[in-house]
């Protein structure tokens, strides 16, 4: 229920504000699992995907947004939760690659939109990186889901890495 509230409300105003627009819409299936595989220029990057889509996409995110204390640390957790946001813990590289692949194979055996950022992090500076090995690749061959490429073009300019807010 957050979720589609959430969908509505931040993602109406994003539409409206700075006109995204898609290319290639009619590939994303109306029901059933798929892989979406997108470069990640900015943390708006998880906000813009799922405003174009009619589907709930569900992302892994960095354990920390789950874990961070304090007031602000709680409200981000309860954000992350609420919009249904997959915790990965990051630290030692070959668990955090294996619990990503764990959690991408369950959220497309629920028959859902698994969003992933291949090169695992923000780029530093709007170029793309190359990808972390095998991660996107496992889950796609243990589930049989289709992967469709994304291309997140200019979000970086609307929400730079550093900026804790959209400009």
């Amino acid at each position: 229920m957050f979720y589609g509230a959430m969908k509505l409300s931040v993602g109406g105003a994003l539409k409206l504000t700075f006109r995204p627009w898609v290319e290639g819409l009619e590939n994303v299936p109306a029901e059933g699992p798929a892989i979406l595989a997108s470069n990640h220029l900015s943390f708006s990057d998880s906000f813009f995907l799922p405003a174009m889509l009619d589907r709930k996409v569900t992302f892994i995110a960095k354990q920390e947004y789950f874990t961070t204390p304090g007031v602000k640390g709680r409200l981000t957790a309860a954000f992350f939760k609420g919009v249904g946001q997959v915790p990965v813990d990051r630290s030692g590289s070959r668990g955090a690659g294996e619990a990503a692949i764990k959690a991408g194979i369950e959220v497309i055996k629920r028959g859902e939109l698994f969003g992933i950022y291949p090169e695992g992090t923000r780029s530093p500076d709007g170029r793309l990186y190359r990808g972390k090995p095998g991660g996107l690749a496992r889950v796609a061959l243990a589930t049989g889901a289709p992967v469709l490429p994304v291309a997140m073009i200019d979000t970086e300019k609307i929400q730079p890495p550093a900026r804790s807010c959209p400009s």
